[in-house]
């Protein structure tokens, strides 16, 4: 079951010439969170993996995630049931999300201190974090809650920004693919240091200052979308078109069509398309019935596709046209708008959500464990492997 071969023989080859080259000019970064986290580096014993790390920081954020989903299945605790959520909750949200930044960001750190920085440890922290994204970004829907018909944020809001979020993930990584290096987005820290802020100040004052105006009627959350919007149009993604044309300039290209270059875009773009029509065309509403059930696999499915596309970025190979998720997702697709699946839809959504769940976690771990073993090192173990 664990045996399945995901990476070809080229794609090994090519991960065994790979070399990592990325560039931070982020000032948040560079000259306030590095010096923290090079403190912190020091107190992690040498005997711990890098990957370890980074799965231990990742796990937090799942598990985080689950907490909030218990006690807010539906993001309408905030809203409607202010005193649903205790206060402990916010506070270990805090906790856990700055744990998991840091993790996130001394694994690489700790890989060169202890000389065992290889291609399987970039794509493993490049993998999780293709899905922590999403994860971050559910969990934060649980402060600002859903539209209650007074506050909140509607349930088509949590879809776009998602969906801003994931396509600015995919840009760092499209760019990485056409220029070999990674440039590191400056969205991520900011991100992450304004995600700690709004849990330790909800955890401080409770779920209500969010519901209080903040300038002109508009409230905090409305203030956060149209950052996050104007962010990614008017700097984000024009940055990452500039770099790709400054290495066109330089001829430091790594593809020489059009057609390779756009070909990663192609099956993100086709799932969001795929995703949208059902969201605006489902006879029964399907994302205000099920908002954190579909946004899941919004973030899984996007996930899977964003590893394929490192994957081949890292062993310098071309792309899938179609990844296979969008075969079954079509068909589910049309029979719920057509009105085929009717009231089965709910179910057909937690069956299809599960499966690509199941399918993400398979392909993470055959994936793993097929580089585990071309590369003669061990995942989590500093120890080689003994060659049979």
């Amino acid at each position: 079951m664990w045996r399945w071969r995901y990476v070809s023989g080229r794609q090994l080859h090519g991960f065994r010439h790979y070399k990592y080259s990325a560039v931070d000019t982020n000032p948040l970064s560079v000259y306030i969170m590095q010096p923290i986290w090079n403190k912190i580096i020091k107190i992690v014993p040498l005997w711990i993996a890098p990957n370890l790390l980074t799965f231990s920081g990742f796990v937090m954020i799942l598990f985080n995630y689950f907490l909030l989903s218990f006690y807010d299945w539906d993001y309408t605790a905030s809203g409607t049931s202010p005193g649903l959520v205790p206060t402990w909750v916010w506070l270990f949200s805090a906790f856990t999300t700055f744990c998991a930044y840091a993790l996130d960001s001394i694994d690489g750190k700790h890989a060169r201190r202890t000389q065992s920085s290889t291609p399987l440890g970039e794509l493993f922290d490049h993998g999780l974090d293709s899905w922590a994204t999403s994860i971050f970004v559910l969990s934060f829907f649980s402060v600002c809650s859903r539209d209650n018909g007074k506050t909140g944020v509607s349930v088509y809001t949590m879809y776009i920004y998602l969906s801003i979020v994931l396509f600015n993930f995919m840009c760092s990584h499209w760019e990485k693919y056409n220029t070999g290096v990674l440039f590191l987005p400056w969205g991520y820290d900011i991100s992450q240091v304004v995600l700690i802020a709004a849990y330790l100040l909800t955890g401080a004052v409770g779920v209500e200052i969010w519901q209080e105006p903040l300038l002109f009627g508009y409230y905090i959350t409305d203030a956060l979308v149209i950052l996050l919007i104007g962010f990614s149009l008017f700097l984000s993604f024009p940055q990452t078109l500039y770099n790709i044309y400054r290495a066109h300039l330089k001829k430091t290209l790594k593809n020489d069509s059009l057609y390779e270059g756009l070909l990663p875009l192609v099956s993100p773009l086709l799932l969001f398309v795929l995703l949208t029509v059902w969201v605006v065309l489902s006879p029964s509403n399907i994302l205000a019935k099920q908002p954190r059930l579909f946004l899941w696999m919004v973030g899984v499915a996007f996930s899977n596709v964003i590893c394929k596309v490192i994957v081949c970025q890292m062993s310098s190979t071309r792309p899938e046209l179609l990844h296979w998720f969008l075969f079954p997702l079509a068909l589910l697709v049309y029979a719920a708008i057509s009105g085929l699946l009717g009231w089965m839809e709910e179910v057909l959504l937690g069956v299809f959500a599960a499966l690509v769940t199941a399918a993400h976690v398979h392909y993470g771990v055959c994936v793993g464990r097929q580089l585990s073993e071309h590369l003669n090192i061990y995942i989590f173990s500093l120890k080689k492997r003994v060659q049979e």
